[in-house]
């Protein structure tokens, strides 16, 4: 046997009404949405009826209720039944003529909205030569329809509605809000809206409504200020004829977080649906905030946000292309201005970069980046030098990229955020772009030997600053390099690093862990640290010459720790005190003389 659904109407009418909207303010934008769709469709038939909706909050009708006064083309009983009476059927709407794309809602599930901040609503309503009708709804689900009496007969076809507020709802019937309500939502409604005598319409959209036409920058750099609260760097107008949509995409005038979702101001026939739409551009256009309005995207239940369908993925690339050739013809035409962005947004841009071929492009052809030549973007140092040699940390770079320049090494700082990772990156979009990792030991195959008479000399001075960096674990090494200035240089490679971040590791780790990094540091011995000293550097041949074993070896630490300090190599605790004996030793050695005491 088979049954039907038991229905709580008034539980129906609880969901909807408070459950579907995400805040009670949506209810002007339904009232407003029901005003227009009615007016429309009266102008179907009459172009020149009027088209006015007229608000007034309880502090002007004198009575404690809120009305709105349209010129639509009003309701018969039978539509009454159908319209404010049936939740869910849409066949029945479809014949009486509330279906077509140009209307904004539905203005049964619209109107329930309105038990958000009401606890009655009235409906008086007449169509052309018909009766006027009467329909009245409560919010535990109960509603009555009556035809007008004698005397009751409105005078004009159009359409009153009453609510009757919520004793909890006041704040949301004062004149200021419903005001500022009427003119957030229906600012460039086609229609002329009124609360009380303040007019809240400004007229059409300040973009550009048909693709093409032109562009007033002032007017839209002025609306960005009032009504988005910053000046853009930029306007992009925007134009999908298939979703029938025309904005504009405002160019952010500061950094923002690429992980956050822009809000988007969408407009649904001119009718305000959402201040805060995510989807509308691509995830990598961050650096856009865009104002559109469209006729043939779908919002969802509660139109307060955009349906996800093909129409809409397709018009999400359509704006991407456009916001795209925005940046190319920048990058063409004003290659300055494309500066001024990329320094604004360039950690965003580098961000997305990352997974996005399109800005790695955009990034190795614009971006400056910091190398030991000058100051080029990727692709220009990739003509110049083919090789894409690179130090991976800003430490690596400070310590290499004085020494590398003087062998004739060109190498790019990696150290900034992203910049390794986009530079790792780019062989894989494009196979002829070449890239390698400078290694310290790379350095030293440049520098000079000495020749065999020198080196036999210098073995006993070898021999004795080895043996003063021994407790250090570091090698000294003599060769013969450029810039001529610099006395020693400290090269550790990633596999010494990496050794010491072990051990580093080992002594904070319990006794398991422990044993695991033991088993790694076993399975890798490292390349020990050098200290490469400079001979073509006048001191240290002066110090090669000393006959002083012990002044000897306090130089080789003294140029150890400066070694350490010019390549800003992190400082241990034995390094500490190495560089402090050093010191005073050769400050006791500057300073002879017998100690003093007093009687």
């Amino acid at each position: 046997m088979d049954r039907t659904f038991q229905v709580d109407l008034r539980g129906v009418v609880d969901l909807l009404s408070h459950h579907l909207y995400g805040s009670p303010r949506v209810y002007v934008r339904e009232l407003l949405q029901n005003a227009v769709d009615a007016i429309t469709a009266r102008r179907a038939t009459e172009p020149d009826a009027p088209a006015r909706v007229r608000i007034e909050p309880p502090a002007l009708t004198g009575d404690g209720t809120l009305r709105v006064h349209d010129t639509g083309i009003g309701l018969t009983e039978a539509q009454v039944h159908e319209l404010l009476a049936t939740i869910g059927r849409s066949s029945k709407r479809d014949e009486l003529g509330f279906s077509r794309h140009e209307f904004l809602g539905q203005f049964g599930i619209g109107l329930l909205s309105c038990f958000l901040v009401a606890d009655e609503i009235r409906v008086v309503t007449r169509h052309a030569d018909q009766p006027t009708v009467f329909w009245t709804g409560w919010s535990d689900g109960r509603y009555a329809v009556e035809l007008a009496g004698p005397g009751q007969a409105r005078p004009e076809p159009g359409t009153t509605v009453t609510l009757v507020p919520r004793r909890d709802a006041d704040q949301w019937f004062d004149v200021p809000t419903v005001t500022e309500l009427a003119r957030l939502y229906g600012a460039l409604l086609p229609v002329d809206v009124r609360v009380g005598d303040t007019a809240t319409t400004a007229g059409p959209p300040p973009w550009p409504t048909t693709p093409g036409a032109p562009v007033d920058r002032a007017a839209l750099h002025s609306y960005a200020q009032q009504v988005l609260g910053f000046v853009p760097f930029d306007v992009v107008p925007l134009a999908v004829p298939e979703a029938g949509l025309t904005g504009v995409a405002f160019i952010l005038p500061s950094p923002v977080n690429p992980a956050a979702r822009a809000g988007h101001r969408v407009y649904l026939k001119r009718m305000l649906l959402t201040e805060h739409a995510d989807g509308l551009l691509p995830d990598w256009a961050f650096f856009a905030l865009c104002v559109v309005d469209a006729s043939e995207l779908r919002p969802t239940a509660s139109r307060e946000a955009l349906y996800e369908d093909t129409l809409l993925t397709a018009t999400r690339d359509a704006l991407g292309d456009q916001v795209r050739g925005w940046l190319v013809r920048l990058a063409k035409h004003d290659p300055r201005r494309l500066a001024e962005f990329l320094q604004v947004h360039h950690l965003g841009v580098k961000a997305l970069a990352l997974h996005d071929d399109e800005m790695l492009r955009l990034v190795e052809q614009w971006w400056p980046m910091d190398t030991n030549v000058g100051t080029l973007t990727l692709a220009e140092f990739r003509q110049r030098h083919g090789l894409i040699r690179y130090a991976a940390s800003l430490d690596e770079f400070r310590q290499l990229a004085a020494v590398a320049a003087a062998q004739d090494l060109a190498v790019v700082n990696g150290g900034y955020t992203y910049d390794t990772e986009l530079i790792e990156r780019l062989p894989t979009v494009d196979r002829s772009v070449l890239i390698e990792r400078l290694e310290p030991s790379d350095l030293t195959t440049r520098f000079d030997g000495l020749d065999p008479q020198t080196e036999l000399a210098l073995r006993p001075f070898l021999t004795g600053a080895q043996r003063a960096l021994e407790r250090l674990g570091c090698e000294v090494v003599v060769r013969a390099y450029d810039p001529v200035s610099l006395p020693a240089l400290y090269l550790v490679s990633r596999s010494a690093a990496f050794h010491d971040q072990l051990a580093a590791s080992r002594d904070k780790a319990d006794e398991l862990w422990g044993g695991v990094l033991d088993a790694l540091a076993t399975s890798t011995p490292p390349d020990r640290p050098q200290l490469v000293l400079n001979h073509r550097n006048p001191l240290v041949r002066r110090v090669t010459t000393l006959a002083d074993p012990e002044l000897a070896g306090l130089a080789v630490e003294a140029l150890y720790g400066q070694a350490l300090l010019l390549g800003h190599h992190p400082i241990r605790a034995a390094d500490a005190a190495l560089l402090n004996s050093s010191f005073l030793g050769l400050l006791g050695r500057a300073v002879p003389g017998q100690e003093s005491g007093r009687e």
